[in-house]
């Protein structure tokens, strides 16, 4: 069931996506040669929780496992999930961390890849492509249209660009739980989907891949990489559908 939120409603997921943009801005700093990714995730608990958030992603279960950290940080071609740990960050890794954050009972949720010290042009270019699939796939969300449209533009401008979308993991509705209706597919057809409507929630999500949109997951439960083990990237954003343009909660 897909929920329209009141105003006092986006107000608290706003508040929540306000709380993981700062807690971005201080990761960014952070991304560097011999950082470990353990250390980003006490960081970026320190800063939620000060900020008078909780860090959602800490103990959900999926499957009947409990996720141990408090944000994901995924290396190279880890697609998402990656569990935080003493893995030193090297030159060259381009690092996505993913962030959920519970205010006031409501939800925000977004990602961002960066790179680690000077990395290559393959890698800022998918990094590019990337962020901007999030951007055609946001313009596109608007009262009226259909959510095949947002997938579309995404798919089309990512394909367009060499890589592939992930296919097995999507966007997702957001609210008074991490995970609402509809689901937020990369790809699609054009008018096809439910209408958006104002006051819909939506966390939209692309996950691009390098070579192959294939993935698989690892031991651990958790962590989904490319089969072909090459560079994944990903970009997230909370959004509100309204009668214009919709607004960003987590910008």
């Amino acid at each position: 069931m897909i929920v329209l939120r009141s105003e006092d409603e986006i107000s608290s997921i706003r508040s929540a996506g306000q709380i993981i943009k700062a807690t971005f801005e201080i990761l960014r700093k952070n991304v560097k040669p011999g950082a470990r990714t353990v250390e980003l995730d006490a960081i970026a608990r320190k800063e939620i929780v000060r900020r008078g958030g909780v860090p959602a992603f800490k103990g959900i279960k999926v499957a009947g496992r409990e996720y141990p950290a408090n944000i994901c940080a995924s290396v190279n071609e880890v697609v998402v999930h990656g569990i935080p740990s003493g893995r030193m960050l090297e030159e060259g890794d381009i690092v996505s961390i993913d962030i959920g954050v519970k205010f006031k009972e409501y939800y925000a949720d977004a990602a961002i890849t960066v790179g680690v010290g000077r990395i290559s042009e393959a890698a800022e270019k998918l990094i590019s492509v990337t962020k901007e699939s999030l951007s055609r796939g946001i313009g596109n969300a608007i009262a009226g249209s259909r959510l095949g449209d947002v997938s579309a533009s995404i798919q089309e401008y990512v394909e367009r660009h060499g890589f592939s979308v992930v296919r097995d993991l999507v966007g997702h509705g957001i609210g008074s739980a991490l995970w609402e209706d509809p689901q937020v597919p990369n790809y699609g057809r054009p008018g096809t989907g439910p209408r958006l409507q104002a006051g819909m929630a939506l966390a939209i999500e692309p996950m691009v891949n390098a070579g192959t949109y294939e993935v698989e997951t690892l031991e651990d439960g958790w962590a989904v990489v490319t089969c072909d083990r090459k560079l994944s990237a990903h970009f997230e954003h909370t959004i509100v559908i309204r009668e214009g343009e919709a607004e960003i909660l987590t910008a």
